[in-house]
């Protein structure tokens, strides 16, 4: 159901690297999930739209008023980008992302009887969506196998040796060759919260990162 990523090449090491971050990220963040609040595919599609460039606390912050007033598909395919702009004033790009829920909403109508379809193109394909809403909605509404690629994981991939790409969907292609299919989808999560807690973008504590022992990056100024 996943389109495969474009083919590349992994760094020299990744492949004897990997197994120890996911050993350290399984010990770090057993349980690790994402952290958007939703109760169905069609909220956690909207919230994965939202969450570009904004935060999922901002996010989250904002998602139940919005929920509240448009509970499913065919609720929002009334609504005009107008009516919604309200209730997402406070996340970035909101007029852009109202836009894009209107028209997704009409499209879920129109084309999946208001349904969020279990298919990676038909996601990919509605406004406001790509390869990484599609991955994320795939994998936590519908359990398929999948790493969404953010910020986050793109640079901790770079960082720990497993990708030296910097388009996003190279990132993916490499770390589906480092990685267990079946650990896709916590691999993902756990980049991500391991991004936001310990290595951070500016100031990485690599002080308190149990991946220090073989992270190339350690002792390295410039951080990327």
């Amino acid at each position: 159901m996943t389109r495969s990523a474009v083919t590349t090449r992994v760094p020299a090491g990744a492949r004897t690297r990997a197994p120890l971050v996911l050993a350290a990220l399984e010990a770090a963040y057993p349980d690790a999930r994402t952290e958007l609040a939703f109760t169905t595919p069609f909220e956690l599609l909207v919230a994965t739209v939202l969450s570009a460039q904004a935060t999922d606390v901002s996010v989250n912050a904002a998602t139940p008023a919005l929920f509240a007033r448009y509970p499913d598909a065919h609720a929002m395919s009334a609504a005009t980008p107008e009516d919604i702009e309200p209730l997402i004033r406070s996340i970035g790009l909101y007029r852009g992302k109202a836009r894009n829920l209107a028209a997704l909403a009409r499209l879920l109508v129109e084309r999946h009887g208001g349904d969020v379809p279990n298919d990676f193109d038909a996601v990919v394909a509605l406004p406001g969506a790509g390869r990484k809403t599609a991955n994320v909605v795939l994998s936590n509404a519908y359990g398929y196998p999948a790493i969404a690629v953010d910020t986050h994981v793109g640079r901790l991939a770079r960082r720990l040796g497993l990708s030296a790409q910097t388009n996003p969907d190279r990132v993916e292609a490499d770390l589906q060759k480092l990685f267990p299919r079946e650990r896709w989808v916590f691999l993902h999560h756990a980049l991500i919260l391991h991004g936001r807690r310990v290595c951070q973008a500016r100031t990485p504590d690599c002080a308190a990162c149990s991946m220090r022992g073989f992270c190339p990056q350690v002792g390295v100024d410039r951080h990327t």
